[in-house]
């Protein structure tokens, strides 16, 4: 899924991400899996889960200003070095038969606060290493690889490894955290940022980030139209396996390949979503991909069978990883090279504020009138979705990323 016109150094950024999100894969489902072998409270279960989710809201603008105040390349591989140090550390307590509830907890959250970190490199270092008429085929390409190496491969290896011996998987995170820090550290030293010295104090810095936010009309509208399309996409998510036993009538046993389609619609999706960029521009792009979404969430909420649900889910998926790649691909070109860490994480917070409520409202309403009215509203707020992307992204900024290569 790489390409040798995209670089030696993409081909290596492109491994180490492969490599992390294959040792995410392993990972999450295994603290789950080990929470639940220490406390059965579902409370206490869902704290790890949120430990995991809260750094991301509390530090990923001040992420952002570091990943443009340091050599982004160095950054990324101390902070994969890191996480390397604490997932074997954790591994460690794993297998003394020493796990706590505290140790999941700081362990989770430890680990999510160093990835706002290393996100925010990661994104404004892509840039440096290929042309910019190729970010969106390189973006599509870095999500392909990150789907098969994390739902293909990782997923159904975690469980595996979990029952083998339950520290296994967290001592194969380490390993392939490891490897993805040597891995950046290879890159030609072309490659490396030098960032200005920092103006101002922290706060400061964050608040220059937001103001261009606030300032680039197109990319401040993306940054909401994310936001109100993840209030629907985190809502379905958290009662996806409840609609698919329920109302698609997906077998038990049948679900991962249910859930497979995902997968495989994201993984055609980013690897399309260069040549869709190339055929309408990025931004009608964008538009075009919203209206598909839509149509296909419609469909998902008025299918009764695994088939054409299945067909749905995956049509579904294929958008939402081109609408990241290429919304990614456009901000990269739009931001100055020395604001890239803070504007991505300033991008990356607004469309993360609504995750929680969309869970919470969803579980709420799957609760009160059933998992169909949740399919619904999802498909009904694509909708307004896209109605205010083709009307606001009209006035797109004209000439940039307009034919991508």
């Amino acid at each position: 899924m790489t390409s040798s016109a995209l670089g030696r150094d993409f081909r290596l950024l492109w491994s180490a991400a492969v490599s992390s999100r294959f040792g995410d894969a392993l990972r999450t489902p295994a603290l789950a899996l080990l929470a639940a072998t220490v406390t059965r409270d579902p409370r206490i279960i869902a704290a790890v889960t949120v430990a995991g989710q809260l750094p991301p809201l509390l530090f990923g603008l001040l992420g952002g200003v570091y990943a443009d105040r340091w050599d982004r390349r160095r950054t990324m591989a101390l902070v994969d070095g890191v996480r390397a140090v604490v997932v074997a550390a954790l591994a460690v307590v794993v297998a003394l038969n020493r796990v706590s509830v505290l140790v999941l907890l700081v362990a989770a959250f430890l680990l999510a606060a160093l990835g706002t970190l290393f996100d925010s490199a990661s994104f404004a270092l892509l840039p440096a290493l290929v042309p910019p008429d190729a970010l969106p085929r390189a973006n599509g390409r870095l999500q392909a690889g990150s789907a098969v190496a994390g739902g293909f491969l990782g997923a159904p290896a975690a469980g595996v490894l979990f029952a083998a011996a339950p520290a296994l998987p967290f001592a194969v995170d380490a390993v392939t955290f490891a490897a993805a820090a040597l891995l950046v550290l290879a890159l030609a030293p072309a490659a490396r940022t030098s960032v200005e010295t920092p103006r101002g104090s922290v706060w400061s810095e964050i608040v220059e980030g937001l103001r261009w936010l606030r300032g680039h009309q197109t990319l401040r509208r993306l940054a909401l139209l994310a936001a109100a399309s993840n209030l629907a996409i985190s809502g379905l998510l958290a009662v996806l396996v409840l609609y698919a036993l329920d109302v698609l009538r997906v077998p038990p046993a049948g679900y991962g390949l249910f859930a497979a389609a995902a997968i495989l619609g994201g993984v055609a999706g980013a690897l399309g979503a260069a040549r869709l960029a190339a055929g309408l521009g990025t931004v009608p792009a964008l538009r075009a991909v919203l209206a598909a979404q839509t149509v296909a969430l419609t469909g998902f909420a008025l299918a009764r069978h695994p088939v054409p649900g299945g067909i749905a889910l995956a049509v579904f998926a294929a958008g939402t990883v081109v609408w990241n790649s290429l919304s990614a691909s456009y901000g990269q070109r739009q931001v100055p090279s020395e604001l890239l860490g803070r504007v991505g994480a300033a991008q990356r917070m607004v469309g993360l504020l609504t995750a929680p409520l969309g869970a919470a409202l969803a579980g709420l309403a799957a609760a009160a009138y059933g998992t169909v009215p949740v399919a619904g509203a999802a498909a009904g707020t694509f909708a307004l979705v896209t109605l205010a992307a083709w009307r606001t992204l009209r006035s797109a900024a004209p000439g940039v990323l307009s034919r991508a290569a």
